[in-house]
């Protein structure tokens, strides 16, 4: 029985096993270039179809102020079934009555209250039409950043595998000559000491790889099991645009700005509203009314037309309290703007200097590399010829990583960079 049960688990154990690897080895692939990326992540992020639902939203806003300056047209019906406790001979104590009434009403003048109201809803669909822009523009840097940062993960696991292999080809040299009794027993404890160390490194590298994989398919709709094939590299690409232009670009573009001008805009429109509740209110009206004690009250009873005029008198301030928060929200909106003015000026010189600055350590990178791997070349030969030592080898392995590490981490800024200036600027984005 006791054999039964252990032969049972071990072939539970087996179909698990067998399962996971055939998943493993049927994972779903996608080839992934950075467009096909971007146009993913717009087509699955959440932000993006949050911007669609809060347009609409203020569309129906315009629509609903819009319509109010039509009236209204209402319509209603009432049946009573009465009856008297006082007992009358005289009296028909239980009474029926239907009425029917159609009433309209049509505004004249609101002291600016529907204008504002219009002028308020216009702007906010302009603010959300903006708002919809930017959100475009940011998950296409979200995509963009993800996608660098997967390339630079791969780029790091290349270089540290690499550098295992460097030191695992000069620890054998080492325990060669130590062998023949050319060099002493640290220099062999040294070089395993510092191939540990690179193994280390890759080890983490591979697992931040894996990690910008995930994110990557967070970012762009697709299950985190899925692997990614990516077309392209990380590359130099020359960038013309001076500063100057850049921040002209940015001005006339950049959503954020355009959104906080809709703001002042919409606070003004507030403000005429509430300096609306101390002018006089006019409007048409205009009913007829039908009813009788049968259902459903057809008989034609009477009709009224008249105009109506009100004003507010005395409210105890509040409406004089409405008008003065009014008029501290356009305040408050002018400076938001004058701040938001400054923020994309601010962010457009920060990354444009950050994109020249991650330009020049790319040409100064590559000399470097070249540098470094003479040095290393030159290094061994020393070694092996018995005129060089151990820590001159390891020392020129070190900075050869060293060097290639900054060439890839600078590549990697200046399109991180790029992308960030391009945000930054309000540059539209191209969708599919």
């Amino acid at each position: 029985m006791r054999k039964q049960q252990i032969l049972k688990k071990a072939l539970l154990g087996a179909l698990i096993i067998s399962a996971l690897s055939v998943e493993s080895v049927f994972a779903a692939t996608v080839d992934l270039n950075l467009e096909k990326a971007v146009n993913m992540a717009l087509k699955n992020n959440s932000a993006v179809k949050i911007s669609n639902a809060e347009l609409a939203n203020a569309k129906a806003q315009v629509d609903q102020a819009q319509g109010a300056r039509w009236g209204s047209i209402t319509a209603t019906h009432q049946s009573v079934r009465n009856d008297n406790y006082k007992y009358d001979s005289s009296y028909q104590r239980v009474n029926n009555d239907f009425t029917n009434k159609v009433a309209i009403t049509v505004p004249i003048y609101t002291g600016g209250q529907l204008e504002g109201a219009i002028r308020q809803a216009k702007k906010n669909y302009e603010y959300y039409q903006y708002g919809m822009d930017s959100s475009y523009q940011t998950t296409k840097y979200n995509a963009t950043e993800g996608y660098y940062n997967v390339l630079q993960a791969s780029n790091t696991v290349t270089l540290s595998k690499e550098t295992v292999d460097r030191l695992a080809d000069h620890l054998k040299n080492t325990e060669a000559q130590f062998n023949v009794g050319v060099v002493a027993k640290a220099d062999v404890l040294r070089s395993q000491v510092e191939l540990a160390d690179a193994q280390q490194t890759l080890t983490k590298a591979q697992n931040a790889y894996d990690v910008a994989i995930a994110n990557l398919d967070n970012i762009v709709g697709l299950s985190h099991d899925t692997k990614l094939n990516l077309s392209e590299g990380l590359e130099y690409k020359g960038y013309k645009n001076n500063l100057e232009n850049c921040m002209t670009y940015a001005m006339a573009n950049r959503p954020e700005i355009h959104q906080a001008e809709a703001a002042v805009e919409m606070a003004k429109a507030a403000q005429q509203i509430a300096n609306g509740g101390n002018l006089p209110q006019v409007a048409v009206t205009g009913s007829n009314a039908w009813s009788k004690d049968k259902f459903p009250g057809g008989d034609r009873d009477n009709w009224t037309v008249g105009v109506g005029v009100s004003l507010n008198v005395w409210d105890y301030g509040v409406t004089a309290a409405k008008v003065a928060a009014a008029k501290a929200n356009v305040v408050k909106a002018q400076e938001t703007y004058r701040q938001t003015v400054d923020s994309v000026q601010l962010a457009v010189r920060s990354d444009y200097l950050g994109l020249r600055e991650a330009e020049k350590r790319i040409g100064t990178a590559s000399v470097a590399v070249s540098q470094a791997e003479e040095d290393y070349r030159i290094a061994v030969i020393r070694y092996q010829a018995g005129v060089g030592t151990n820590t001159d080898v390891i020392d020129a392995s070190v900075a050869l990583t060293q060097a290639k590490n900054n060439y890839i981490q600078a590549l990697y800024d200046y399109n991180t960079y790029r992308a960030l200036l391009e945000q930054a600027m309000g540059v539209p984005v191209n969708q599919e």
